[in-house]
C-alpha cells in the first residue's frame, strides 16, 4: 500500500481544495517538495507532491503554467498552489491544462491553511503507511525464514491478510537490472520510486500477493492457480512498469518463481528454489524475453543437478566444445556465444546479429569458423542441438 493524492484529498485538510485533475488522484506520493529555485530537478524527486506559493516577488500567477508543465514532466504526483492573501483564483487556463495532464491541482487558501501543516500531515501519512508495509514484510519474512511456524501463527496471517493457505502458494523474487548515470543520488531516488510503484501495483493485483523488500530484491508470495492468472498478470505488470518513461532503458525487473507448495512451512523452499536461479538468469532459455521465469524454464536440465554421473556429463560437454572454447580463449572471439545465440533466436541471422551487436558479415565469418573447427554444417540440427545442450548444461550446472 502506498500514499496517493487521493489519500491527501481524503485527509480533508483545512483550506485545501482539489480544483482540477481528479483523474490523476491515484498518482503515488513519495514526499512533499516546496517549489523554490531552478533547476527543480536538483531539489526534487519523482513522486513529490509540489507546494508553490505565489508571493508576487519570486513567483507571479502568470508563472504557474510554465512551472506546472516542468514539474509534471519531472514526475510530480500533485501540484498545490497558494496565492498571498488569496488575491486571485487560479485561472481557467491552468485548470484546463491540469485536466489535460491528469495532474491533481489543489488550491490552498492563504487564510485557514498552512504549508507546514500540509507537509507534516503528508509526511506523517507516508511514515505510517511505511510502518504498515514493513509489518506485512515482517510477516512474510517470518513465513519464509522462520524456524517455528506454528498453526496459530499461520491462522493469524490468514486472518490478517485474507489468504487461503488450503491452496498452494509460490514465491516470486523480482530482481532489478539498473543502469547508472552521472548523478548517483538521483539514480537511487529513481530506484526507490520504482520500488514504490512496484509495491503498489503488486499489492493491488487480484489475489493480493504479500510483498516485501529484502536486501536488494523484491519478494512476493501468491496463490499458484491452475490458470496461472497471477503469473500472466505479473508479466503484463512488469512490462508496463518497465516501459514507463521514468524507467525505460534505466531499470528493468524480472521475476523468478519457485515451485508451488501447499504447506506454509515449505514456502521457504520455494524461495530458495527461486533464489538458486538468480545466477543463471542470463543463460536460462528465454527466446521471447519473458519477464516471469520459473524452474520449468530449465526444462530437462534441472534433473541433471541431482544426477550421480555429473563428472561424465561434464567430460562429454567439454569434449564437444573443446575446439570452440580453445579458439575463443586464444583469439578473444565469441564462437560459443554465437552458436547459442543463433539457436535462441530461432536460427534467424538478422536477430542474432542484432543481439550480438555485430554486422551480418561478421556473423557469417563466425559461422564459417564454427563450421570449419567442428566440421559441422549449421543445418545439421541434430548435432547442433547436441552442442547447444552442452553449452546450457555447462552453464547451468558447473558455472
Amino acid at each position: 500500500m502506498m500514499v496517493t493524492c487521493r489519500d491527501i484529498l481524503n485527509l480533508k485538510l483545512d483550506g485545501v481544495e482539489l480544483v482540477a485533475g481528479a483523474e490523476g488522484l491515484d498518482r503515488m506520493v513519495s514526499w512533499t517538495y516546496l517549489v523554490q529555485t531552478k533547476p527543480y530537478d536538483e531539489h526534487m524527486n519523482r513522486g513529490n507532491f509540489a507546494l508553490m506559493v505565489i508571493d508576487y516577488a519570486r513567483y507571479f500567477p502568470e508563472d504557474i503554467p510554465e512551472v506546472m508543465e516542468e514539474l509534471n514532466a519531472l514526475g510530480v504526483s500533485g501540484f498545490a498552489v497558494s496565492i498571498v492573501d488569496d488575491r486571485e483564483e487560479l485561472s481557467d487556463t491552468v485548470k484546463h491544462r491540469a485536466e489535460e495532464l491528469s495532474l491533481p491541482l489543489f488550491y490552498v487558501r492563504w487564510k485557514g491553511a498552512n504549508f507546514v501543516d500540509i507537509d507534516q500531515s503528508v509526511g506523517k501519512l507516508i511514515t505510517e503507511t511505511g510502518v504498515q508495509n514493513k509489518r506485512e514484510g515482517d510477516f512474510l519474512y517470518n513465513l519464509l525464514f522462520g524456524y517455528d511456524i506454528s498453526d496459530k501463527y499461520i491462522e493469524k496471517i490468514t486472518g490478517q491478510f485474507g489468504l487461503d493457505f488450503s491452496k498452494p502458494y509460490r514465491v516470486g523474487i523480482i530482481i532489478v537490472d539498473r543502469k547508472y548515470g552521472i548523478n548517483h543520488e538521483q539514480d537511487e531516488h529513481t530506484y526507490e520510486y520504482y520500488g514504490n510503484i512496484l509495491s503498489r501495483e503488486v499489492t493491488g493485483m487480484e489475489g493480493r500477493p504479500m510483498f516485501m523488500r529484502f536486501l536488494n530484491k523484491f519478494v512476493l508470495l501468491f496463490e499458484a492457480r491452475q490458470d496461472k492468472k497471477i503469473e500472466h498478470d505479473l508479466e503484463k505488470l512488469l512490462r508496463h512498469i518497465d516501459s514507463n518513461d521514468c524507467f525505460k532503458n534505466k531499470i528493468s525487473g524480472t521475476c523468478i518463481l519457485g515451485a508451488p507448495y501447499l504447506d506454509p512451512r515449505d514456502y521457504g523452499l520455494s524461495y530458495q528454489q527461486a533464489k538458486s536461479l538468480i545466477p543463471k538468469i542470463d543463460i536460462l532459455p528465454n527466446p521471447k524475453h519473458k519477464k516471469v521465469l520459473s524452474a520449468s524454464a530449465m526444462g530437462i536440465y534441472k534433473y541433471m543437478f541431482n544426477a550421480g554421473n555429473q563428472g561424465e556429463i561434464l567430460d562429454y560437454c567439454n569434449k564437444n566444445l573443446e575446439k570452440l572454447e580453445e579458439y575463443d580463449h586464444a583469439n578473444g572471439t565469441f564462437l560459443v556465444d554465437t552458436l547459442l545465440t543463433y539457436y535462441m533466436n530461432g536460427f534467424n541471422s538478422a536477430n542474432t546479429a542484432k543481439e550480438l551487436f555485430v554486422h551480418r558479415n561478421s556473423l557469417q565469418y563466425r559461422f564459417n569458423k564454427i563450421q570449419e573447427l567442428l566440421e559441422l554444417e549449421l543445418d545439421d540440427y541434430v548435432r547442433y542441438l547436441d552442442l547447444v545442450n552442452c553449452i546450457l548444461v555447462k552453464r547451468m550446472m558447473f558455472l
